[in-house]
């Protein structure tokens, strides 16, 4: 195997990226209008690519957070009572909105995240779509058919929202992953409290902004904060039906936990080190630039990133050849510096140093760096593209999430060793098969324990299909049909007729 010696030069905006108008109000954004924060304290947001100040946010308080649940608890009988038609019309005109602000939402974005305009455009792409979906499955959700499954009894299934949701977003998705709850959620006649990450939450509160008179006063509500005030007062809050997070699995755990003292439900999409098992009969090519997309997508801060590459002894040296050169073309850059730059910065300093710390770990543990490597110098928060190989079972940086622009190799030398070792983790999200054989296409991904399973292709998301895990990556699902079941409920009615 070669090593390569790329050095990765990276691109840099020279102007400013926002506008003092591009930036929504300051406060929490409360029954229908944003409203002073009761908390003096605020969080600095800051732009990974220049580690510059860009906004300040309050950090919202307990009685901010209550503040905004008695909106929604308000609004949610009116909501929750409207026809399926009105609510999808307001999801499709949520859905222009973003379209027609599409270049300031990317902006933010992009600000506030350090994306490249490329991962920017897409975020919000898929945020319309999933808006438009969304809209047109509300008014086709199906249940059992009425009928008379008792001797003189007539049985009806009603479809019912759950009343007011909890939502907890992430700093790696910001809009989009508001947008994957916040549609569902809407379209079955739910009201919701929303925190955004108190690191990336402009685009979300600029939304709210842009939709406000689009909902009735308290249907949607933003509070920013921390997770351990504004996400933990959302988890035991007895008027909180339902909690929903995307975030880490320990996170997921703490809200879980909270939430049980009320018994309220609970949607879980947390981590994950998706396996991408490539047999001896792959089309290498096709797998090195699947994991050259998959792998490193928005820097690889994705929990369905192709990080873990198991491949076939018989053609690893080749594979991980055509990775490396992959890998080594990769562009470097931050907002604004070009459609073709692809990997941005880390999320923040502390994320920065956690993702070298990682890769100081695998070099104390013995093993190779085919590419990349080190830190970016210069200001932001820059990793370069990098291949760990010689990576043995069992290894740290097989199994715990770096979310980083980081991909291991790792051997395998039979179908069986395969399966066991891709299934030898905490997380169960997503994995992918990469085999020209008709029966291993079909046969793996069902021995594989994760939600998601692409053959010959990865990290490709439609808002058709549900995307969720399995184990310690939680459960519910997002996306499709599945996710509006999820942020509902179902009543048996049984009326007795025989009498």
């Amino acid at each position: 195997m070669t090593v390569s010696e790329t050095a990765f030069s990276i691109r840099r905006r020279t102007s400013a990226s926002l506008a003092p108008l591009d930036l929504p109000p300051s406060g929490q954004f409360i029954g229908g209008r944003f409203v002073p924060s009761t908390s003096a304290l605020a969080f600095d947001l800051e732009d990974p690519s220049t580690g510059r100040i860009i906004a300040k946010v309050p950090a919202g308080s307990v009685e901010d957070t209550d503040a905004a649940v008695a909106a929604a608890v308000a609004a949610k009988y009116s909501w929750g009572a409207a026809t399926p038609k009105e609510r999808s019309d307001a999801l499709h005109r949520i859905a222009g909105i973003i379209e027609e602000n599409r270049e300031l939402l990317e902006r933010l974005e992009s600000a506030n995240t350090g994306k490249p305009d490329a991962v920017a455009k897409d975020d919000i792409s898929s945020a319309i779509d999933t808006f438009r979906f969304t809209a047109g499955a509300a008014r086709t959700l199906t249940s059992l058919a009425a009928g008379a499954y008792a001797e003189g009894h007539t049985s009806v299934i009603l479809r019912e929202p759950v009343g007011v949701v909890g939502v907890i977003t992430p700093w790696n998705y910001p809009l989009l992953m508001a947008a994957w709850k916040i549609a569902p959620i809407l379209a079955v006649g739910n009201t919701l409290v929303l925190k955004p990450s108190e690191q990336t939450p402009l685009s979300t509160l600029k939304l709210a902004e842009l939709i406000a008179s689009e909902l009735p006063a308290g249907v949607l509500n933003v509070v920013t904060g921390s997770g351990k005030v504004v996400g933990q007062r959302l988890a035991e809050h007895q008027d909180v039906d339902l909690v929903a997070i995307t975030g880490s699995v320990g996170s997921g755990q703490k809200v879980a936990g909270t939430a049980a003292n009320s018994v309220k439900r609970v949607h879980l999409e947390l981590g994950g080190k998706a396996p991408v098992v490539i047999f001896g009969d792959a089309d290498l090519q096709a797998a090195a630039e699947g994991v050259r997309s998959g792998g490193f997508w928005n820097a690889g801060q994705e929990c369905g990133a192709a990080c873990r590459v198991l491949v076939h002894e018989s053609v690893a040296e080749e594979f991980t050849d055509l990775l490396v050169r992959e890998v080594s073309s990769i562009v470097v850059g931050g907002p604004g510096t070009g459609p073709d730059t692809e990997v941005g910065p880390m999320i923040s300093r502390a994320h920065f140093d956690r993702v070298q710390e990682a890769l100081k770990a695998a070099r104390r543990d013995g093993l190779r760096i085919a590419v990349g490597g080190s830190a970016v110098e210069g200001p932001g928060y820059f990793i370069e593209p990098t291949v760990v190989t010689g990576v043995p079972a069992g290894a740290d940086i097989a199994g715990n999430e770096v979310f980083g622009p980081v991909v291991s190799v790792e051997t395998f030398s039979t179908d069986e060793e395969a399966v066991t070792r891709a299934n030898e983790t905490q997380y169960g999200l997503a994995a992918s098969v990469w085999t020209t054989n008709a029966a291993r296409s079909m046969n793996i991904p069902r021995r594989l324990d994760f939600g998601t399973v692409w053959v010959n292709s990865h990290l490709v998301l439609a808002s058709e299909v549900p995307w969720g895990g399995f184990k310690g990556s939680g459960y519910g699902r997002d996306l499709s049909l599945y996710a509006l079941e999820d942020f509902s409920r179902t009543k048996h009615v049984m009326i007795n007729h025989g009498a």
